[in-house]
């Protein structure tokens, strides 16, 4: 059943909202700390402890955070992951609870939580600048923009695979949908790993397919894929990935303060690692990631020179 919006205004806004939107296991996320993991260094921890806070689910919550936790722990400091969803993971780090989280979306999907908690909270900076939600299609999809979609409706099997009705992705594809004419479409939405199960079948068949996505995802590592250009704006502008810390870790850890400010990743980067950690066991990560690090040993050194 084609799902419709009242108000564009309202499903821009919903643009925002990719909280729920943002992963391939929403539906696992709970509302307090669920998990914490031990790095396994091998040096002692003469820099000191840090608790990274994860994201429930967010692929490069994970990633990224691994990826420091090695980097750390090679150091000589003692990282720990703490996982747990936004709310939580603001407040934790405004108490101090957690030293740093990696995945806050500005200017629009965290907005709320820096009003709440940025004066109790330090910006460190900027590490990826093409956050955005998409309608994703096959690489070779005879289209390039959602303005082409309803003229060529029967090329995608009249369907765009959705991912969980209440994620703010779906609020935003909801309000393009008049805008762009596609009320004769057929918008499925069930989950995220249904979604992706319909696109790895769709790819491995040949067939065109258009879903509902964002960047960063490890789909875009894993599949030829482009975005449909957005002419009119309904699914909301590019953000940015910031890297926060709880107050006065610039003064005990300078130096861990710094290499975050500095830290960029480029999407290529950052989807092949997300990929190699897709469907992994919490046993394996540490491994996966390892073995990252030496094939881009040059890259990861820069990080901390």
């Amino acid at each position: 059943m084609l799902k419709r919006t009242a108000a564009i205004a309202a499903a821009t806004a919903a643009a925002g909202l990719v909280l729920a939107g943002c992963s391939s296991s929403d539906d696992d996320a709970t509302n307090e700390p669920t998990t914490s993991v031990s790095g396994e260094s091998t040096e002692a921890a003469a820099g000191g402890d840090i608790t990274m806070a994860v994201f429930n689910g967010w692929d490069e919550s994970l990633a990224t955070s691994l990826l420091w936790q090695s980097i750390l722990n090679d150091k000589g400091y003692n990282v720990e992951l703490a996982f747990a969803d936004p709310a939580p993971v603001f407040q934790g780090v405004a108490d101090g609870d957690y030293d740093l989280v990696t995945d806050v979306w500005l200017p629009v999907t965290h907005a709320d939580y820096i009003e709440t908690f940025g004066e109790d909270i330090v910006e460190l900076g900027a590490w990826f600048d093409a956050a955005a939600l998409t309608v994703a299609v096959n690489a070779d999809a005879p289209i390039d923009s959602l303005a082409e979609l309803a003229d060529n409706a029967d090329e995608f099997d009249n369907r765009i695979v959705g991912i969980e009705p209440g994620a703010g992705l779906t609020g935003a594809v909801e309000g393009a949908i008049p805008v762009y004419g596609l009320e004769d479409m057929d918008f499925i939405t069930s989950s995220t790993p249904a979604m992706l199960a319909e696109l790895d079948s769709a790819l491995k068949a040949g067939e065109n397919i258009a879903v509902t996505l964002w960047e960063p995802h490890w789909a875009y590592g894993a599949y030829d894929l482009k975005n449909l250009e957005d002419p009119e704006g309904t699914l909301g502008a590019a953000e940015e990935i910031f890297t926060y810390s709880r107050t006065g870790l610039a003064d005990d850890m300078p130096e861990v303060a710094e290499w975050m400010s500095n830290f960029t990743m480029e999407a290529e980067l950052l989807y092949e690692l997300e990929n190699q950690l897709n469907g992994a066991e919490e046993a394996e990560q540490a491994g996966i990631v390892s073995d990252w690090i030496a094939a881009n040993q040059d890259w990861v050194d820069s990080l901390t020179a």
